[in-house]
């Protein structure tokens, strides 16, 4: 496949399975997102001085780069912290199908094609 695909990878956390699904559900339904796999994790981290561990949700968002600023400010706007992990990863590459799959599925809603 010649077709580059911008390929991207973004992280976040929540504090619970309920806003994990939420968001990545949201994410998927306003088509910023083909994909977002949540798993469950235990964070290490230091928090205003003081080191903390925690069991989070972490979701890892599969998208095009082209998107990004569009997920950012929906989980800026959404995410219950304060200070929201959002993290941006490039795809170096990656299967030609997924990733023709990847970039028809990161549209917004009524900018993909119609099937057939």
């Amino acid at each position: 496949m010649d077709e580059r695909v911008d390929a991207i990878l973004v992280m976040t956390t929540t504090k619970d399975a309920a806003e994990a699904g939420k968001l990545a559900e949201a994410l998927v339904q306003r088509g910023l997102a083909a994909c977002v796999q949540v798993a469950s994790v235990d964070s290490h981290y230091v928090w205003r001085g003081r080191s903390e561990r925690q069991s989070e949700y972490l979701l890892l968002i599969k998208t095009v780069a082209a998107r990004y600023g569009d997920i950012e400010a929906y989980l800026r706007g959404a995410h219950s912290y304060s200070v929201p992990e959002i993290l941006q990863f490039p795809a170096s590459g990656g299967s030609g199908d997924y990733l023709v799959w990847l970039k028809e599925n990161s549209q917004a809603q009524g900018a993909a094609s119609a099937e057939g």
